[in-house]
């Protein structure tokens, strides 16, 4: 059965498909209409969206699955490696617009056939649309702590930006200064470089065995240090492996206990830690004798 992990990113990315295709055909209808060369681009990085969503969701489907005998461990490092195929395709959609911007700003070809008003409602609409989608899919990213879902909110909002670079060009071309467009691009090229720089280091980090913030584990060694019959911690190390948190921990208790008495305290510490943080998916304790 499909945990609640997986099962909310499935369901927003289905979400951020369909709306995806609508408005990728909405928009390229309106740039056809309209006469809007900016517009069909627009549909075209919509478009691009749908794949980006397809990624996640291949991503979580894979980083969901049960540990095997190959992968003793799991596989939610997938759920990264999808985050990092995203954060590429973010920067290379990002560095597409920018040197699409820059050539016609060199070439001087940006005056182009006035575009109709069609392509300026296509492109307010787009920019509430993608907005209200980044929104709704950074919301969800950060409830079930997951890098893909984050990248494809940053996707939308890389959308977002298009569509506000498509409709400063559209209302500049009809106000008589359709070089707004690309200076407008080459602005919006910068932020998108910056997210998906940001969800690169991020999956990254992820992956290569960090251990989590110095607060999360002094509250961890708290925990332990509040279970009857822990004298001391003399060993924490926390590693994150991909949304998931790895703990092991070397505990001392009186050396006059019995196997069964150190092992029941080693389950309480292990319980309670498990109970106050839901991420930590593995605990391993040993049990130090202490001379008291």
């Amino acid at each position: 059965m499909e945990n609640e992990f997986e099962k909310t990113a499935i369901r927003v990315s289905m979400v951020s498909v369909i709306w995806n295709i609508i408005l990728s055909v909405f928009k390229l209808i309106a740039g056809l209409v309209a006469h809007s060369g900016a517009m069909i681009s627009d549909a075209v990085h919509s478009a691009s969206d749908v794949f980006s969503s397809i990624v996640v969701m291949v991503g979580v489907r894979i980083s969901g699955k049960e540990s095997d005998k190959n992968h003793p461990y799991g596989h939610e490092r997938m759920e990264c490696v999808a985050a990092i195929v995203l954060a590429t395709v973010l920067a290379v959609t990002g560095l597409g617009i920018g040197c699409s911007a820059i050539a016609s700003l060199n070439r001087g070809d940006y005056a182009a056939k006035m575009p109709g008003i069609l392509a300026l409602v296509a492109a307010v609409v787009s920019i509430l649309v993608k907005e209200a989608m980044f929104w709704y899919t950074r919301h969800y990213a950060k409830q079930i702590d997951s890098s893909a879902v984050m990248a494809d909110a940053w996707h939308h909002r890389s959308d977002a930006l298009s569509s506000v670079g498509a409709l400063i060009g559209i209302g500049g071309a009809r106000l008589g200064f359709p070089i707004m467009e690309p200076v407008a691009s080459v602005v919006i090229c910068v932020f998108i470089e910056k997210a998906a720089f940001d969800i690169f280091v991020d999956a990254i980090n992820k992956m290569v065995d960090r251990a989590c913030d110095e607060q999360t584990q002094k509250a961890i060694k708290k925990c332990a240090l509040g279970i009857d019959g822990v004298e001391r911690v003399d060993l924490l190390k926390t590693r994150i492996f991909g949304n998931k948190v790895y703990v092991e921990m070397e505990i001392g208790a009186d050396e006059n206990l019995s196997l069964k008495e150190s092992h029941a305290i080693a389950q309480k510490v292990h319980d309670s830690i498990e109970k106050g943080w839901p991420k930590v998916k593995h605990i391993l304790i040993h049990v130090n004798p202490v001379k008291m």
